[in-house]
């Protein structure tokens, strides 16, 4: 048989485009979906009589609930197959709680999943995460559907990635696409785990799963309300107080209602609302883009915002710009801090160039944060020390601390 590479090309031919990957298919069909603590007792069983590690995602309801509580988990283990736990009704997951103790989890992105696991009562003792050891393999994609058809040859179906999961009953086709995301979970994880070895990042890759079986979601910001999109628009501090007011307002009803916030008001109309203060609910409804059931249901509330913003006192506005406990933003530092900022500079090339040597993103190889935290005060008793007290796992201050010792040492603090 002649192959495709010993054809002869015929100028204005173009070759056809490969064939696309096949679709990954459940091996022992569609599990039904485990709703009470009667059917919880049989997984945790079968989960029990499995073996190697067990493979783990939960599916959130983003963008439609304001909790970030997991509405479907999915479990895999060799020898137990694939179990789908719906926890809304569970009473009592202490069962799972300790099927799923002691064995490694796989997750793929295990910072996104682990907050509402925690919340359910699961937390791991060891972990792999697929998405994490291909960052620090230098794959330039690390989705999970990427990962698994570039290392299986297989394709995930992604058309249910935006749904929302606490709709019931789910489903089959949404329930499909839950189970495939555990399919090769276990398999995805040895090859990553060869390749971490082959270049010799296994170690590395230990110490970033130990420290993320620790790992909690961030507290709420100080003032999130200064993440509103197109917050620059708005001038004067008396408008900001009204983004503020009208910011909580909606969180209020959006917790109240468990939908996501965005849903009752946007964005957009809390900014319209802020820079024009209308004073009265006619005015507030004639806003561009302060449209929809959300703006009108609740527009007493919107009003009364407004008012409170108004009648603010000046001591009581919020400032124009929030607080930070760090250093300034890079952009201030040659103005502020000079030889700071060539420390800053030095700093910053030295680690991304050995980033790139190392096949790392830079921001794996050091979190940006630590880095400016160091150079902004040099601390007396060395980058290393530092660096270990904001957070940074041993293999990191090993490779970075010298890098930043250097600059410290080109360009001293006065």
């Amino acid at each position: 048989m002649t192959s495709s590479e010993d054809q002869p090309t015929v100028e204005g031919d173009e070759a056809p485009p490969p064939a696309p990957a096949p679709l990954l298919e459940l091996r022992d069909g569609l599990p039904p979906v485990t709703a009470d603590d009667a059917g919880l007792a049989g997984v945790a069983a079968r989960l029990g009589a499995g073996t190697g590690p067990i493979a783990i995602d939960a599916e959130r309801a983003s963008g439609y609930r304001y909790s970030a509580r997991a509405y479907l988990v999915q479990l895999r283990r060799e020898g137990s197959g694939t179990s789908l736990v719906d926890p809304i009704d569970l009473s009592d997951v202490r069962p799972l709680a300790e099927a799923l103790s002691g064995p490694e989890w796989i997750l793929h992105a295990a910072t996104q999943d682990l907050p509402c696991l925690r919340e359910l009562g699961l937390a791991p003792t060891s972990l792999f995460d697929t998405e994490l050891a291909g960052r620090l393999l230098g794959y330039p994609r690390v989705g999970l559907a990427t990962l698994v058809e570039e290392i299986t040859g297989f394709r995930l179906r992604k058309e249910h990635s935006a749904v929302d999961w606490s709709t019931r009953p789910l489903p089959t086709p949404w329930l499909e696409y839950a189970a495939l995301d555990v399919e090769v979970l276990v398999e995805l994880r040895d090859a990553l785990d060869d390749q971490l070895e082959a270049a010799g990042k296994s170690g590395w890759a230990r110490q970033e799963f130990e420290h993320l079986c620790s790992f909690e979601a961030p507290g709420p910001k100080a003032e999130p309300w200064r993440r509103t999109s197109g917050l620059h628009r708005v001038r004067g501090r008396r408008s900001l107080a009204a983004v503020r007011a009208l910011w909580h307002a909606r969180d209020d009803i959006a917790a109240e209602r468990d939908v996501t916030p965005g849903r009752i008001l946007p964005d957009s109309a809390l900014v319209e609302a802020a820079s024009a203060l209308p004073r009265e609910r006619n005015a507030l409804l004639a806003l561009p883009g302060f449209k929809g059931r959300g703006a009108a249901r609740y527009a007493a509330t919107w009003v009364e915002a407004l008012k409170e913003a108004r009648e603010l006192p000046e001591d009581e506005l919020p400032l124009a710009t929030a607080r930070y406990d760090g250093p300034p933003p890079p952009r201030a530092w040659a103005d502020r801090d000079p030889v700071a900022a060539a420390r800053l500079a030095q700093a910053r090339a030295a680690v991304q160039e050995l980033a790139a040597s190392l096949d790392l993103p830079v921001e794996n190889l050091l979190t940006p944060d630590y880095l400016r935290r160091v150079l902004w005060q040099p601390p007396a008793d060395g980058a290393a020390a530092e660096l270990a007290r904001l957070g940074a796992r041993a293999w990191q201050v090993e490779l970075a601390a010298p890098l930043l010792d250097e600059a410290i040492a080109a360009h001293p603090p006065a």
